[in-house]
């Protein structure tokens, strides 16, 4: 039933029967209020998570709790229902569901074009902020929706639109059959929600990433707060409706845990503690999700395990994608055992009904019961601040609450009933009949083969004779049977009908086709297996111990640092002593802390290096490795935007990169746009939190790009300025200049709108922030070089720079360093000139000259490339070498502390037991800050840890198919190489 938005009664949240309603006309004929007592009596009842009293009584009156407990007082007016042997518990609260709530519908494309203004007026100026949006004006009451939750044990929901990255405030709902609007809508305003993720009502192309929904949150609070100061000169809708419910629940889907914890610091930068929709994964790091602060609400899609009885199609599946099956059922443990508040939720489950059969199996990994009951009551009452009305069951308190055979959460418990504001629903009859079986129908001069399956409370039915399937339709309720059978020829029907009053067989009437009518009788000849829930239902595995990154490779536990001496190396400084022989490092507390020879230290642990190289650890000028989008494609300029918010620390390219000797790398935005994000610049803590991998104090980058991508050459798109390199020019003027102007302001004192945007590009001009531009062509390069100088301040790197040594004078007097490839080109229109000899004919010119890799598989062999500099050009190997470990370190400005072998700086270093830019070097071993990070030993006996792993999982798996459990199709999970053009 569709709620009538004019219907003023739904602004009253008041719980209970008996509301502000009573006074309206009644139009309905001769019913009367039922004010009966309803008593259930010797029943264990759970009144809370932590409160079960045996032998007890629950009183209600309309739709309220009257009493509970040994020694309830029953009045005269009272319906009492025996329940001995029987548990009462609180019904469950869903405080993250859809349901009956109006589906957005998906707005119509306008072409290949980007549609990059909103289609709104007088709201804010993204669609994507749909703040003003309320659940309740769109909501219909579904009844069969509301049945399936009222069978899987649920009461009340907490519904909400699932669209947009702020989208509006829920609506509490009971799940009520009876009840009217009024009485069954328990507020009208449970809660403010918040994702990641566009609304599809628009096509407004901005954000087009993950880091570009973060930026468009932060610049939305900060609007939010100016316009609550007053200072906005027009009216928003959109802010006005956040402003109004930010006292209100705020809810955040994650869905990660990587988004978990970015989620969090969101919340932290704006005094908001969000209650956060986990994705069932924060097993991986409960320390961190702890200390997030945050309460979770939980799904329970567990993922099934793969069929693996072919051994071809298992192969692809990765140890990460077996550790999550194995793993997932004891996140409710883990987060039990760290003290994480937590509430269950439906979300992400095709079915409702698979919630308790999940929690019961999270029982059997460990969770506590007291814990599985407040996680389906009163946290998630906590959560929606109802802890007053239900959850629980005291007087007062909605007459909410479930009957069961027994402990609901062991596995053979059948649940009977669930009440609702004192109205019940029959879940499954106490006393039914279990028919499925096969029967054998002989009547009439045919057989009929009655295979009936599904349930025990919902059964279904195939007919067929002969091994045909036969046309027929099936009705089971209250152990009376309904079957119409189609004859051979299709053209007349069979009309069984029985009641049932034993599982074994069944009799009753048959009317044929022409009108006759006799008795039948039907055998069960087979009774299959039941399906229903059984302990062999939840048998449980090993649980296998978490690493990090919990997948193949990962740690058992942080490398720490510790005191190494290096003895009789061959040290490759990059400083001016240039290559020492036979010479000693020594690591303390992270640091280099003596070069020399015959060294010694107490409790070091000392590394013969005889016949090896030990190097500072590689520096990557410019990569795009380890994040999760690259490129925040929706505006021409989205400085606002930070890789920081996008860093993947679980990818497997990081530890690819310490195997190449890559201690550092600076995360490039990509170049689908003249002004990109702003960098992050990392060490390669293969194992920790994105916010591990950051330089602390780091340097501010940001890129910039110059070229083909900016002006969309390829993309099909028209509408976005630039379409021209003159555009180009022109953009940066003008972007510039608003900087200028907007900085000048507020150096003025003037009261600015806080602008996050032209704050970074501020930071530029101010000499705050470092751009690196990728860049091609000698045109452009020197175009970027003017503006720079005409705003006053200098570029400080250009990466790709494949006709640099075009514009060397030039690049060299504007002091500008260089970030290029060793020998690409000709793979694009624009690097047709480039040549190999570009990187030594910028060096002679006095440039900082640095090697890049831009890509994955290069960033491996970074050393590689650095040899063939020698090749090309006529440079000394110090000076190649230079290049991949203490120039790219100057033009990050990480040099103090990074890129060469000097006393004082971080021990970064790598042994290679070979030349390092040979082709046959391998790292051996590769620290960062003297914690050792690879080890190329470890790595071999990890190789066939990770093999022994996964045969253990896959024979978890084969037992759960042969058990009869549902599985699934293996699946590769491919790790994703980004790149400057991935959208």
């Amino acid at each position: 039933m569709k709620l009538n938005k004019l219907l003023f009664c739904l602004v009253f949240s008041s719980i209970g029967v008996a509301s502000a309603q009573d006074y309206f006309p009644k139009h309905d004929g001769v019913k009367v209020k039922n004010n009966n007592f309803y008593a259930f009596t010797h029943a264990t009842i759970h009144t809370s998570p932590t409160e079960t009293i045996s032998n007890a009584t629950l009183l209600i009156q309309n739709g309220k709790v009257v009493s509970v407990g040994t020694s309830v007082n029953i009045p005269a007016n009272t319906v009492i229902k025996d329940l001995s042997g029987k548990h009462i518990y609180p019904s469950f609260i869903d405080s993250y569901s859809n349901f009956g709530a109006e589906k957005p519908k998906r707005a119509t494309s306008n072409g290949r074009s980007a549609q990059y203004q909103p289609s709104r007026d007088g709201f804010y100026w993204n669609d994507h902020i749909l703040s003003e949006r309320k659940a309740i004006e769109g909501f219909s009451f579904i009844k069969k929706d509301a049945e399936a939750l009222l069978q899987s044990g649920f009461g009340v929901v907490n519904s909400f639109v699932s669209d947009g990255i702020i989208r509006g405030t829920g609506a509490l709902v009971s799940l009520n059959l009876d009840a009217t609007e009024g009485v069954r809508v328990l507020s009208n305003n449970s809660g403010q929600y918040f994702s990641f993720s566009k609304s599809i009502t628009s096509n407004q192309s901005y954000p087009t990433s993950l880091m570009g929904s973060l930026a468009l949150l932060r610049q939305f609070y900060s609007d939010s707060k100016w316009y609550a100061e007053g200072k906005s000169e027009t009216r928003d809708r959109s802010i006005e409706a956040f402003l109004t419910n930010k006292t209100q629940p705020q809810i955040f889907e994650a869905s990660s845990l990587e988004n978990l914890l970015r989620v969090d610091k969101l919340g932290d930068q704006n005094s908001v503690q969000y209650t956060i929709v986990s994705g069932g994964d924060s097993y991986r790091n409960p320390q961190k999700v702890k200390a997030s602060g945050a309460t979770l609400i939980v799904p329970l899609d567990f993922p099934k395990a793969y069929d693996v009885s072919n051994p071809g199609e298992a192969s692809i599946l990765s140890l990460e994608q077996l550790l999550a099956w194995n793993q997932a059922p004891a996140n409710p443990k883990v987060l039990e055992q760290n003290g994480i508040p937590f509430a269950f939720t439906t979300h992400k489950l095709k079915n409702p009904k698979d919630l308790l059969k999940n929690v019961r199996l999270a029982v059997a990994y460990g969770l506590s019961k007291n814990k599985a009951l407040e996680a389906l009551t009163t946290a998630p009452a906590r959560i929606l601040k109802k802890s007053h009305q239900i959850g629980q069951l005291k007087s007062g308190y909605l007459a909410n609450f479930l009957i069961s055979s027994g402990d609901l959460f062991e596995a053979e418990t059948t649940l009977y009933e669930n009440w609702t504001q004192g109205v019940p629903y029959t879940v499954e009859t106490e006393n039914a009949i279990d028919i499925r079986g096969n029967y054998i129908l002989n009547f009439n001069d045919e057989a009929f083969t009655v295979e009936i399956s599904g349930t025990k409370n919902a059964p279904k039915a195939k007919v067929l004779i002969d091994s045909t399937k036969q046309d027929s339709k099936f009705k089971f309720t209250n152990n009376w049977l309904e079957l119409s059978i189609d004859n051979k020829e299709k053209t007349a029907k069979y009309l069984l009908s029985a009641r049932i009053d034993s599982a074994d067989k069944f009799s009753g009437s048959v009317i044929t086709p022409d009108g006759g009518e006799f008795k039948f009788s039907a055998i069960n000849e087979s009774q299959p297996e039941q399906k229903s829930l059984d302990k062999k239902h939840y048998n449980t595995h090993k649980v296998m111990p978490v690493s990090y990154p919990n997948k193949a490779y990962g740690n058992t536990s942080t490398p720490k640092s510790k005191t190494v001496l290096f003895k009789n190396a061959t040290v490759w400084t990059s400083e001016a002593t240039g290559v020492l022989e036979h010479t000693d490092v020594l690591v303390k507390n992270g640091k280099i802390s003596k070069i020399g020879t015959d060294l010694n230290a107490k409790n070091a642990e000392v590394i013969d290096a005889t016949g090896k190289h030990l190097t500072a650890g590689i520096i990557d000028e410019h990569s795009h490795l380890a994040l999760s989008s690259v490129n925040e494609a929706g505006h021409n300029s989205t400085a606002e935007v930070k890789m920081e918010d996008a860093i993947d620390p679980n990818h497997a390219g990081i530890y690819r990169t310490l195997a190449g000797g890559v201690t550092s790398l600076q995360l490039l935005h990509g170049s689908a746009n003249p002004i990109g994000g702003r960098s992050a610049i990392i060490k390669a803590k293969w194992g920790g939190t994105a916010d591990d991998l950051v330089y602390e104090n780091s340097p501010q980058f940001i890129k910039f790009a110059l070229g083909e991508n900016v002006k969309q050459s390829n993309w099909g798109s028209y509408s976005r300025f630039p379409q021209t390199r003159m555009g180009v020019e022109q953009l940066f003027v003008n972007y510039f200049q608003r900087a200028k102007e907007y900085d000048q302001d507020k150096k003025a004192g003037k009261d600015v709108r806080y602008d996050e945007e032209l704050e970074v590009l501020a930071q530029i001009i101010n000499g705050e922030r470092f751009i690196s531009c990728h860049s091609y062509v000698q045109s452009e390069i020197n175009m970027l070089m003017k503006v720079a100088e005409q705003f006053d301040f200098r570029v400080n790197t250009f990466t790709h720079i494949l006709e640099g040594y075009k514009v060397a004078d030039k690049m060299a007097k504007h002091g500008v360093g260089a970030s290029t490839f060793s020998d690409w080109w000709a793979y694009k229109f624009e690097v047709n000139d480039a040549i190999p000899y570009n990187a030594a004919i910028m060096q002679r010119e006095g440039i900082t000259v640095a090697i890049n890799s831009d890509d994955a598989e290069m960033n491996r062999r970074l050393n590689q490339e650095a040899g063939k500099i020698v090749k090309y050009g006529d440079i000394s190997e110090e000076e190649a070498w230079k290049m991949v470990t203490i120039n790219p370190a100057k033009l990050l400005h990480i040099d103090h502390r990074v890129g060469s072998i000097a006393e004082g700086k971080d021990a970064d270093l790598v042994l290679w037991n070979n030349h390092p830019m040979s082709i046959y070097a391998k790292a051996e071993k590769t620290f960062i800050e003297g914690a050792l990070y690879f080890d190329l030993n470890e790595d071999l006996a990890k190789r066939v840890a990770i093999k022994n792993q996964k045969n253990e999982l896959m024979q978890m798996m084969l037992q759960e198919k042969l058990l009869g459990k549902p599985t699934q199709k293996p699946k590769s999970k491919e790790t994703k190489n980004l790149s400057c053009e991935t959208l």
